[in-house]
C-alpha cells in the first residue's frame, strides 16, 4: 500500500511577518528554489512584465522592495489548497501609497509562480 504525504501547508504567518517587518530574507524562504515572479505595473505594463525567476533572482527584487523607507501591511489573504492570493499595501514617508494584488500557485507550501500588480499614487497626497 502506498501512502502519500499530504502536501505542507503554506505558512501565512510568515507571509505577513515578512511584509510589515519589511523582512526580506524571511520572504524569499516562502519561495521555491525554481519560482518565478511576474510584476505588472505602470513601466512593465502588461505586454513586457518585469520578470525574474529563481531564489537570486526573487531575493535581489525583495531586497529593492523592503530595503526602501517604506512601511508594509498584509491587507488581505485568501489560501486555498495550492493557491494564494494577497493583497498588501505600502506608504512612503511622504504620504504616497502603493496597492500591490498578488496571486500565486504553490507546490509543497512555498510559491513557484506569482504574478503581482501594483498602483501608485500618481501625484503626492495632499497634506
Amino acid at each position: 500500500m502506498t501512502t502519500m504525504a499530504a502536501p505542507s501547508a503554506f505558512d501565512v504567518r510568515a507571509l505577513r511577518e515578512g511584509i510589515e517587518r519589511a523582512d526580506a530574507g524571511a520572504l524569499l524562504a516562502l519561495y521555491a528554489d525554481d519560482a518565478e515572479l511576474r510584476v505588472v505595473d505602470r513601466a512593465t505594463q502588461p505586454s513586457h512584465p518585469l520578470v525574474v525567476h529563481g531564489r537570486d533572482e526573487i531575493g535581489a527584487l525583495l531586497d529593492d522592495l523592503y530595503g526602501r523607507e517604506t512601511s508594509h501591511t498584509l491587507e488581505r489573504v485568501v489560501l486555498q489548497a495550492d493557491r494564494l492570493a494577497f493583497l498588501e499595501s505600502c506608504r512612503y514617508p511622504d504620504g504616497v501609497r502603493v496597492l500591490v494584488s498578488s496571486t500565486a500557485e504553490l507546490r509543497a507550501g512555498r510559491i513557484v509562480d506569482q504574478t503581482s500588480v501594483q498602483a501608485w499614487d500618481e501625484n503626492r497626497p495632499s497634506q
